[in-house]
């Protein structure tokens, strides 16, 4: 045949063999075929240039085939996700395509466990090892750790010798037993640049060595742009509907209901817009006594009634005892001791903490006002036995607005006492300086210097003391009251009526139970002004201290109490001068003479004026005793034994173990 059609005939073999996309080496054939046939010189170069350029447009088309090929994969599993039949199809669907778009022998994405703080084996493709498919890593071990910590793809073409990963025995062991030498991951990423979170992994496999290209890698990462959208969107679908299951269960609730939660709102309404008015914890009481037609009242932690008793529509109107006197605490059960009934209250309280629920109490409704944990009081509804399901409700919710008034109370109350605390103490330590001053600074404070006060001083165990002031603050919350720590005691100057010894009483017995331990409470006044204050503090403390050395431990009482002692403790009594002339001989002996003659009177007085018990108490003979006595008598005279003289000696031995401390 001519020479140029045999040229002609090997172009138009290439042309079928680009038509039939017949393997690589049969293009090579061609040009061996010419060279055979006697093609030789430029039209043999020629037939060998067409040949590799069939060979390119070869490469090109296989190229454009397997990006159409991967693009069909992913409009396929964007069809996928829009469909979201179920999470796990779509993730296994995913895997698939990534094990088959890339050629390798398996496919695997990982997902993280929250509470195991590890990442585990979700879906696996191609995957024989039962050891493999059940692998678990941590953070940062292996090629799948280091993806999920770094938020990066890492390709190796041989795992097993590869040192750039953390390599554990029980991730190695299960890539050995699954045989995978090439592995490729990338991170499933939910976000863009540096605020994207890691949500998982997929990653690509072969159980021989392989480099995968940076197009694999592309369409892997793509593909896990697709996993990830699948597991946010089938997270948020899931959240979605257990919002609407309980969206329709509130629903239906309401449907229930609708009249008591149209009360509930108003009444919240009522109560919310008492408090942003800047009502007090009388003025709820009020409403709710309005609300639920009963009588209501709001008691402290310890039982004592905070408000006076609000009355509703429903409720009944006890006798005005408006007029009465009674301390700070009384509380007018029909005769029923107050004490007691504040205790039943409490107790009562405590079982509505324990339930979280109003409970019945002799008739009575009550629920604890809580913050947190803490106690701040009760609530008590009476009037009202047949309490139903939405009133009862709405009486506890009641508690809650009670809690936060009290707490505002008592916020504002211990800021203006710690205040209040530094002009008492300025009164105390230096009431003459500026008298002018310390009333104006009371002005300012709310406290009326110039009007008479009653003035309390109160101690308790030292290994309790750091109770008492916060007690002290408790227990003249609700009123005008002032307290402040001073010497180890605590001053307080109640806004109340009583005689100094009720007052003192009634706070002795309150504080004790506040503290949780015996306060002992001496009162003195009223006194007004910064001078007559001050010595009102004074003639308290030696009360105090009286009441200590008499064992009088846990109770309140003044100096009008006490007797001619009391009249001794009191303003303008030179005490230190009367012991002085009453026991001045004997103590000059016993400070010369180192003698104990002072004491063996106290013991001689003390024990009745028997000699046997005496020389037992102060564990000497009893000729000791006489010879002592002999002494005494020597220094004071024949007549110190007599019913006047024994009288001053035993007061003045008295006082001067009160001075003594």
């Amino acid at each position: 045949m001519p020479k140029n059609t045999s040229v002609a005939a090997h172009l138009r073999r290439l042309l079928d063999l680009l038509a039939s996309g017949a393997p690589a080496e049969d293009f090579g054939t061609v040009a061996t075929e010419a060279r055979r046939g006697g093609v030789d010189g430029d039209d043999l170069a020629e037939i060998e240039q067409a040949t590799q350029a069939a060979l390119r447009v070869r490469g090109a088309l296989r190229q454009h085939q397997r990006r159409e090929a991967e693009l069909t994969a992913l409009f396929d599993t964007a069809g996928d996700l829009a469909a979201l039949r179920d999470l796990d199809a779509v993730l296994r669907s995913i895997v698939r395509r990534a094990r088959m778009l890339l050629g390798t022998d398996t496919a695997y994405l990982t997902l993280p466990d929250e509470e195991a703080g590890d990442t585990f084996m979700r879906v696996t493709d191609g995957s024989v090892s039962e050891l493999f498919q059940n692998l678990r890593l941590q953070l940062g071990e292996g090629l799948g750790g280091l993806v999920a910590q770094t938020a990066r793809p890492y390709a190796t073409p041989d795992y097993r010798t590869d040192e750039r990963f953390h390599h554990t025995h029980s991730i190695d062991a299960g890539v050995l037993d699954e045989g995978l030498v090439a592995i490729l991951g990338v991170p499933l990423l939910l976000g863009s640049g540096s605020g994207g979170k890691v949500i998982g992994a997929l990653f690509a496999a072969d159980r021989t060595p392989r480099t995968f290209s940076p197009d694999e890698v592309a369409l892997l990462c793509s593909l896990a742009n697709h996993a990830a959208i699948a597991i946010d969107t089938a997270k948020a679908m899931t959240d979605a509907r257990v919002a609407l299951a309980e969206l329709a269960e509130a629903n239906a609730v309401i449907r229930e209901r609708s009249a008591a939660m149209q009360r509930a709102e108003e009444s919240h309404d009522r109560l919310s817009d008492l408090v942003l008015r800047g009502g007090d914890v009388a003025d709820v009481a009020a409403a709710v006594a309005d609300l639920l037609e009963g009588d209501v009242t709001v008691f402290d932690a310890g039982g004592w009634p905070l408000t006076p008793t609000a009355h509703g529509a429903g409720g009944s109107v006890p006798a005005d005892t408006s007029g009465t006197d009674a301390p700070k605490g009384f509380v007018d059960t029909g005769g029923t001791d107050a004490t007691d009934d504040a205790a039943a209250l409490v107790r009562a309280a405590e079982e509505s903490r324990a339930t979280a629920h109003a409970v019945v109490h002799d008739g009575r409704w009550v629920c604890a006002v809580l913050a947190g944990q803490e106690m701040l009081g009760s609530l008590v509804l009476s009037g009202r036995p047949d309490l139903d399901g939405p009133d009862r409700r709405l009486f506890e919710r009641s508690s809650v607005v009670t809690s936060l008034l009290l707490l505002l109370r008592r916020s504002v109350a211990e800021a203006e006492n710690r205040v209040r605390g530094d002009l008492i103490t300025d009164l105390l330590t230096a009431p003459d300086r500026d008298p002018a001053g310390l009333v104006a600074r009371g002005r300012n404070l709310g406290i009326d210097l110039n009007r008479p006060h009653l003035v309390l001083v109160a101690s308790t165990d030292a290994d309790v003391r750091d109770r008492l002031a916060g007690a002290a603050v408790q227990y003249l919350f609700g009123g005008d009251g002032v307290s402040a720590e001073h010497a180890g005691t605590v001053m307080l100057v109640p806004d109340s009526g009583a005689t100094p010894g009720d007052a003192a009483g009634a706070a002795a017995e309150q504080l004790t139970h506040l503290v949780g331990a015996p306060v002992t409470v001496a009162g003195a006044g009223p006194a007004a002004g910064p001078r007559a204050l001050a010595d009102a503090h004074a003639e308290a403390a030696r009360c105090l201290q009286a009441l200590t050395v008499l064992g009088r431990r846990g109770a309140g009482g003044s100096a009008g109490e006490l007797g001619f002692l009391g009249v001794l403790l009191g303003e303008d009594h030179d005490v230190e001068g009367f012991v002085r002339a009453t026991l001045g001989p004997l103590l000059e002996y016993d400070d010369r003479r180192g003698t104990q003659l002072v004491r063996t009177l106290g013991a001689y007085f003390g024990c009745g004026g028997s000699l046997t018990r005496a020389k037992e108490e102060l564990h000497v003979h009893i000729n000791t005793v006489v010879q002592r006595l002999d002494r005494v008598q020597a220094l004071l005279g024949p007549d110190w034994n007599s019913p006047e003289n024994a009288l001053e000696l035993q007061l003045a031995l008295r006082l001067r173990l009160l001075s003594r401390g």
